[in-house]
């Protein structure tokens, strides 16, 4: 869980502190006490004896109740390199299996005023984005599973940097949604299913609108029905809408994302080996679910429209077969030659 404040817990079992290449640190504020800056500047002092060292995270006991990680923060950056660090720190700091609570000191990072709220955003977001886990079905040291890593920022420019990293925040929760859909196991993510958890996405502020079977066949949408005839569950067509700005005029951007719960291949049967992985065939579906909520949540000053079609692909008695010929939405016909090319009719 992450949350802001303007100075260090006194109680702390654990705080991080930024330096840059020649292991320097700033502490304006004065917020370390005396015997801990000691103890850091002589960490430092060692490590920088310390030759070629390609490490860019330490850690060191300030006392047998207190740890300091110390992030090494290059001088020249790629644009990637915030959010990458912010990563490798997580998976760092989850070594440590008894840290629970983390300080991290933002005005340690010796950079002026915009640079640091760009950088730590950045940071931060690479950080949250590597503690995503998904442990709904699993039973066993459930007490380890839920252990969460609370961290709260430091910083001197709170309200600037909380602000600012709204805007990732709303990323975080988009690329969650995806990973959690993309997870979901394919007897529990049916089509139907699926069409529940997108309207749960209204409350946000998106209009969503699905069709049922009887919908799209009125509508023509026979390519993707075709799919989805072999199996038990209905075949869904989605659409969500995001109105960002008060321009009727212009077209807005449009996203369309394969749903095709699972694929078997159809009477074109797959191997089985591996198959287990088909569950994944409506990543791109999940892409544009999140995106749209992505979108809603940090309030985008733009149009945009997600289309997903949801389906399953089984060999059952009334499945497509090869050599059927369906007629699409846009009249053009399509002679159905191998079942598992079922992606293109979606």
């Amino acid at each position: 869980m992450l949350s802001f404040a303007s100075s260090l817990d006194g109680d702390k079992e654990s705080f991080a502190i930024f330096v840059n290449d020649k292991s320097h640190y700033r502490d304006k504020k004065k917020l370390l006490s005396k015997n801990t800056a000691q103890k850091i500047n002589s960490f430092l002092s060692g490590l920088k004896e310390k030759k070629n060292n390609e490490e860019y995270i330490f850690s060191f006991d300030i006392s047998e109740k207190q740890k300091c990680f110390v992030i090494k923060i290059k001088n020249k950056f790629e644009s990637y390199w915030p959010q990458e660090s912010g990563g490798n720190f997580f998976s760092y700091i989850k070594k440590n299996k008894d840290i629970k609570k983390i300080n991290i000191y933002a005005d340690s990072l010796d950079f002026e005023r915009d640079k640091l709220v760009g950088f730590l955003s950045q940071f931060l977001f690479g950080f949250n984005l590597k503690s995503y886990t998904f442990n709904k079905y699993k039973t066993l040291k459930t007490e380890t599973i839920k252990q969460k890593i609370d961290f709260k920022v430091i910083t001197s420019i709170k309200e600037k940097i909380e602000s600012n990293y709204k805007y990732y925040d709303a990323i975080k929760e988009g690329v969650f949604l995806t990973r959690d859909l993309v997870s979901e196991p394919p007897n529990i993510l049916n089509p139907e299913a699926y069409v529940k958890e997108i309207k749960k996405l209204s409350k946000f502020g998106l209009k969503v609108k699905s069709y049922n079977e009887k919908d799209l066949k009125k509508l023509g949408l026979n390519a993707l029905l075709g799919v989805g005839q072999g199996s038990a569950n209905e075949t869904y067509l989605v659409t969500l809408e995001w109105k960002g700005k008060n321009n009727s005029l212009k077209k807005p951007l449009a996203f369309v994302g394969k749903g095709v719960c699972f694929d078997t291949g159809g009477i074109s049967l797959k191997p089985a080996k591996f198959m287990e992985e088909m569950k994944y065939d409506m990543a791109g579906s999940a892409v544009v679910v999140g995106l749209l909520k992505s979108l809603a949540l940090r309030k985008a000053k733009v149009n945009a429209v997600g289309v997903v079609g949801l389906v399953e692909n089984m060999p059952g008695s009334n499945a497509q077969r090869p050599g059927d010929i369906v007629k699409s939405y846009s009249g053009k016909t399509i002679e159905v030659l191998n079942t598992d090319a079922e992606g293109r009719l979606v």
